[in-house]
């Protein structure tokens, strides 16, 4: 806790002076106890009344007093609270594996499904970004609460060659800077990383099932984003020790379209198997990638699981550190100290 005006602790002061002004009324009411015909009924009366009755409402009214003193000085704090301004920003794998039809009736059209739930599932409030890469990332839909142009972009999205996960993290960094000026472009030297536990309200989820074999790499990606304080949430797709044909709309042979970028809309690439591309899972660099930003590693082996992953993604995280005065608790605890000394007085010491 800090205080904006604390020039007014000097107020509490006034606490030892009131504390002595007390002292010296009870030191001037024992002097007409004499006034009494029979000490004997001074002491029955005294015994009827315990130091904590005599007492407690005074020491209510002095704690009241200090409160309002911790109140003036408008007293803030760091708290946690949702924020109007989180992003998610959906990073989806287009690369040629998630062709594969071991998850029928294909990797990327079971992906693109999930993707969809999920962003129909999110409250309004919330901007959702979507970044496509394979062997480069592109930012196919920047964040927005639009939710018709989020699933058309997902629908839209075709796959290209090889698989830049690095990339893509760098430019899911770079959709959110757009939006946020506080949070630094991966182009921009941060100097240092935030205090552990602390972190943007923006989060990074990015869905693969393959390995890094383009771009930067994803560590050198999960230190930008751990400098911004993003958190990266990696989800590994695809069955263990995969076999299946890569097929994606008509099954032509790839030929002579092996050339062609897959990030535009509308166009379909289609692939059988072979052609001796990769489609391992590194299931140890997502991991570690989730583990460094704070984030957490899901696998999904199936359509089912993977909706299931989209579901249960922590998006309530999505919070900020707020500074806030917090002089209205203070005022409100006075208030109620003061009506409690009232309270004991009137009750353990009656007018009449």
């Amino acid at each position: 806790m800090s205080m904006m005006w604390p020039g007014f602790l000097y107020l509490l002061s006034l606490i030892p002076l009131l504390i002595a002004a007390y002292l010296w009324a009870l030191k001037r009411r024992r002097r007409f106890v004499i006034r009494y015909s029979s000490l004997s009924l001074v002491r029955e009366a005294a015994a009827h009344q315990s130091w904590l009755r005599r007492h407690l409402p005074f020491i209510l009214f002095l704690l009241a007093l200090t409160s309002l003193v911790f109140a003036l000085t408008r007293p803030t704090a760091e708290i946690i609270v949702p924020s109007n301004r989180a992003t998610i920003i959906l990073a989806l794998d287009i690369s040629r594996s998630m062709c594969s039809t071991d998850i029928p009736p294909n990797r990327l059209v079971a992906a693109q499904e999930a993707a969809i739930e999920f962003v129909q599932r999110q409250d309004e409030g919330t901007q959702i970004g979507i970044v496509a890469f394979a062997g480069f990332a592109e930012l196919v839909q920047p964040p927005t609460r639009d939710r018709d142009l989020l699933v058309n972009a997902i629908t839209n999205l075709t796959p290209a060659r090889r698989t830049a996960i690095g990339s893509a993290i760098l430019r899911s960094i770079d959709a959110i800077s757009e939006i946020d000026d506080r949070v630094p472009s991966s182009q921009t030297n941060t100097g240092s990383q935030l205090p552990k536990g602390q972190f943007a309200p923006h989060i990074i989820v990015l869905l693969t099932d393959g390995s890094n074999n383009s771009g930067p790499s994803p560590f050198v990606a999960a230190n930008e984003a751990i400098a911004r304080g993003i958190r990266v949430y990696t989800i590994g797709f695809g069955t263990v020790n995969n076999t299946s044909p890569m097929i994606c709309g008509d099954a032509f042979s790839e030929s002579d379209q092996s050339n062609i970028p897959g990030f535009g809309f509308g166009f379909i690439m289609p692939f059988d198997g072979g052609g001796g591309f990769r489609r391992e899972l590194d299931e140890i660099t997502l991991k570690q990638v989730a583990d460094m930003t704070g984030g957490t590693y899901y696998a999904a082996t199936s359509a089912n699981e993977l909706q299931d992953v989209f579901r249960n993604l922590p998006t309530y995280l999505v919070a900020v550190r707020e500074t806030t005065e917090i002089g209205a608790v203070f005022n409100a605890f006075a208030v109620l100290l003061i009506l409690l000394a009232f309270y004991f007085s009137l009750k353990w010491n009656p007018l009449g």
